[in-house]
Formats: C-alpha cells, structure tokens, sequence
C-alpha cells in the first residue's frame, strides 16, 4: 500500500513538472511569435494576398456548411472551446487514436498564422495563446473570412478563391449549395478529399458536411440534395 501510494506521489510530480515545462516551452513560443509579426501586422499580410475574399462575398451556405462541419460551437465560444476538446479526448479514447483534435475556426487559424503543422502539446497550447488574442480583436465574420483564405483545399488550391476558380470555375461568391457543401469538407484532410484525386471520398464528406448542417439546425433534412 505504501508503494502505490509512493508511486502515485511521484507520478503527480513528474506530471507537475511536464505540465511546467511545456507551459513555459507554449509561453515562450506564443511570445516569440507575436513578437516576430504582431497580430495586426499578420491580418493585414494576409488580407493584402492576391484574390483575398471578403466575407460578403462567400455564400451563405458555404459559411453555415464551414461553422457545421469544423467548429459548431463557433459564434458562441471566445477562441477556445472546453467542450470540444473533451468530445475530442473522449473520441480519441474510444477510436485508440488521435483522429480528432477539438481545434477551433480560430486555434486553425492561429496556427496556420504562426506555427508548425506537426502535433506537439505545447504548440497547441501556444496556438491557443493567439486564438484568445484574435477573438479580443476581430468579430467572428472577420475570423472566419480570414480562416477560409488561409486554409489549403488540396490541388495545389490555397484559399476559397482558388479552390472555387480551381474547381468550378466560378468566384466563390457564384457557388452553388452543392459546390459550396463540396468545397466545405474538403480542408479537413485536403490530400484525400481532393476533387481532382479523389471524387466518390469528396462525395462522401459532402454529405458528412450536409449531416452536420442538419444536425446543428442549419437546414432541414432534403434541403439540400
């Protein structure tokens, strides 16, 4: 009894030191970031691209389709959502993998802003760091016009413009509801759901995307065939 107990002291004080470290480790990387290229100086980089799409000009079925599919919770959270990390964790655990990360609209755009692709705890905590930042600053229409312009579609497409030219030959803003739910689903894994590369998968996740709208009261089941 006495080694479990000692055991279980000396768990919870290497896990304390873990959590220290990589705290510090997500600090200094949030700092150095920020530091680097203020946020504002980065928004303004990025609405200065070449086609960059304004909010106004996406469908509303496309954006309705993106809030379903990537982040529910999105207009009511403040950058970081609780709920969605813990259906994360709880996923991951029944799956035995890491296929779900409870990243927000605004943590990916953080991300894509600042960091690294590759999944390591402190830079996903930095990551949060930034996202907090962006939601004090910029209302969740800017967010998520700015996340659809940054984000890669596959193909060779980086952003809603060159995905909408790239795959249909139209201004995103002429999108249909099929070709707006299609361009929705692809972002999650771009290499596999890629039009070009691979049709019946996007198909697919087009209606994964159409389930999700149902479900979050977006549209009604049959709305959109």
């Amino acid at each position: 009894m006495k080694l479990i107990k000692r055991l279980i002291v000396i768990i919870l004080i290497v896990a304390a030191f873990w959590m220290g470290g990589t705290y510090y480790k997500a600090n200094d990387m949030y700092h150095k970031a920020i530091e680097q290229m203020p946020i504002d100086e980065k928004v303004m980089e990025l609405q200065s691209m070449d086609n960059y799409v304004s909010y106004s000009q996406l469908t509303e079925t496309y954006t309705d389709a993106v809030i379903a599919v990537e982040d529910c919770r999105f207009l009511y959270h403040k950058g970081v959502d609780p709920i969605s990390m813990v259906r994360a964790i709880v996923g991951n655990i029944k799956s035995g993998g890491l296929y779900q990360g409870g990243s927000t609209i605004t943590q990916q755009l953080a991300r894509h802003m600042y960091f690294e692709q590759d999944k390591d705890f402190a830079r996903k905590l930095a990551e949060m760091f930034v996202a907090i930042d962006i939601e004090k600053e910029y209302d969740k229409n800017e967010i998520l016009e700015m996340y659809v312009n940054i984000i890669y579609f596959g193909s060779g497409y980086t952003g809603i413009y060159d995905a909408s030219m790239g795959y249909f030959n139209k201004k995103p803003a002429q999108l249909n509801d099929y070709e707006s739910t299609m361009l929705a689903g692809i972002p999650q894994a771009p290499s596999v759901y890629s039009l070009d590369a691979n049709p019946e998968l996007a198909e697919q996740r087009r209606q994964q995307v159409i389930t999700c709208m149902i479900e979050n009261d977006y549209i009604e089941e049959g709305e959109i065939e």
